[in-house]
């Protein structure tokens, strides 16, 4: 049985996936986005711990009776594909017991380990960060044509797929960029819905542990009327 490191576990998350989750944070991270709320996650190893796949699948089979028809496990991050044959081996044996399998993904690791993970997973919850390619190398570091051509893959095997972005003032709120992102969802039939996150920064308390700066901490949290005008042209997928 494969062994991995977690960072933390959420026990009954819900806005992880559909329903409620049992949601457990891989450590590792080879992206360097300047939103991101878990920079604590980055390192290979960490703080983390070390699990084996059955230890983190008996975790979630504890909370089995609050799933009902559409929860499950979630695997976040970090990033769940740096260890894909540990989130394989997590999902087979939740699949095994009846358990919903969910994946939360930069989509920015495409590998025959990591399609075997695609086979024992029901949804993903992909991030699409930005809708062009110099803000994804600028923000994130890495091209956007990796997470569509992950994206390509998902549709290919028709697995349901929720597009996630988190909007942040100045760089990506506005309508062009949320138009542009309807136009990735309609190419793809397996995504059946979006989310829009707004940005905050409860993070700051870990950058400053870390003793690193927030690159976006001195923009704003979107506004809820902001919010709500950006998903006024999604709203078929919300």
């Amino acid at each position: 049985m494969s062994k991995g490191y977690i960072h933390s576990f959420q026990s009954l998350g819900t806005v992880d996936g559909p329903g409620v989750r049992f949601v457990a944070f891989f450590q590792g991270c080879n992206l360097r986005c300047k939103c991101c709320h878990n920079p604590d996650t980055w390192a290979k190893v960490g703080n983390a711990k070390e699990y084996t796949a059955e230890e983190v699948a008996d975790k979630a089979l504890r909370y089995k009776e609050y799933f009902k028809d559409n929860g499950g496990i979630t695997l976040s991050g970090g990033e769940p594909l740096l260890q894909a044959d540990f989130a394989k081996d997590i999902f087979a044996l939740s699949k095994q017991r009846g358990i919903n399998t969910c994946l939360d993904t930069s989509g920015s690791v495409l590998n025959d380990k990591v399609m075997e993970l695609l086979e024992v997973t029901d949804r993903v919850l992909l991030d699409i960060k930005y809708t062009e390619d110099a803000l994804y190398w600028e923000n994130a570091g890495c091209s956007m044509g990796i997470p569509l051509k992950f994206l390509g893959v998902l549709n290919d095997k028709g697995i349901p797929t929720t597009l996630r972005q988190v909007i942040i003032p100045t760089i990506n709120d506005n309508e062009d960029n949320i138009k542009k992102l309807y136009d990735i969802a309609k190419e793809h039939r397996c995504v059946d819905k979006i989310e829009l996150l707004p940005f905050h920064k409860i993070c700051q308390t870990k950058y400053d542990e870390m003793k690193i700066p927030f690159p976006f901490g001195c923009l704003p949290t979107p506004s809820k009327e902001k919010m709500e005008f950006l998903k006024s042209f999604i709203k078929e997928y919300l």
